[in-house]
């Protein structure tokens, strides 16, 4: 077991700063679509636990954006970071499916850029 941690972190070291981008929209979506699963059998301890999880991947996309370099584009990932994250925070509230999938939506659609971009 000690290999296989020590592979998976060795891994995730050596990715290039766009994959990891990548890695980490996608363990949003995943948790996101977990959540969808805990509402729809009325686990709402679960969905929470997850919602939680994929608002602490987005606020570390946007904690660590650099708004200097990226002007524009920072800004504009800034203002969906904490729209996603807002509407995270409705959706467990409401316990509404239908806004996680709005926002898995939006990380999908951005998640392919951001393939596209890391090669």
């Amino acid at each position: 077991m000690k290999g296989i941690a020590a592979y998976q972190d060795g891994s995730v070291t050596t990715q290039s700063k766009g994959r990891l981008i990548v890695l980490l929209y996608e363990g949003a979506i995943k948790f996101m679509k977990l959540a969808i699963k805990e509402i729809e059998a009325g686990n709402h301890e679960a969905k929470g636990q997850y919602i939680n999880k994929a608002q602490d991947i987005i606020n570390e996309l946007n904690v660590v954006l650099d708004m200097d370099a990226g002007g524009e584009i920072a800004t504009n990932l800034r203002k969906l970071y904490c729209f996603m994250d807002r509407r995270l925070s409705e959706a467990n509230i409401k316990r509404d499916p239908q806004i996680i999938r709005e926002v898995i939506k939006l990380m999908e659609e951005l998640n392919q850029s951001w393939k596209a971009i890391a090669g």
